[in-house]
């Protein structure tokens, strides 16, 4: 590994830590399934970030589990994180989309009688 490389490594390791912490102290306050989504893609990327700095050090192998000469570690890794991001990000449209509609009026059915007019009275 490049000390270019070793650089970009850590920093990423560093500002994945801080918005994974900034993430699980929201997780804490919050119950909204739209960002509950989003703090686990975040926390899923940095796991992401962790796995790539522990294979770059040689401390763990990339073919733990290997189907066809594809990585499914690598592959869950790197796709589930933008997967938690678009469920949370379609929860927030769906109900921003749910609230700004109009509520259904109920619908009146004519009845099939035919209206009788008022009996008319006659003036003097």
């Amino acid at each position: 590994m490049q000390f270019g490389e070793t650089v970009i490594l850590l920093s990423r390791l560093v500002t994945g830590a801080l918005a994974t912490l900034l993430a699980i102290i929201l997780w804490s306050r919050t119950r909204d399934t739209a960002w509950m989504f989003v703090i686990i893609g975040t926390v899923m990327a940095y796991g992401e970030t962790v796995f790539t700095a522990l294979e770059s050090f040689g401390l763990v192998g990339g073919d733990l589990v290997v189907i066809s000469g594809v990585s499914m570690v690598r592959l869950a890794l790197t796709n589930l994180p933008l997967a938690f991001y678009g469920v949370g990000f379609a929860v927030m449209i769906l109900r921003k989309e749910l609230r700004q509609r109009p509520p259904k009026r109920p619908r009146i059915k004519p009845s099939r009688e035919t209206p009788q007019e008022p009996p008319q009275t006659k003036s003097p």
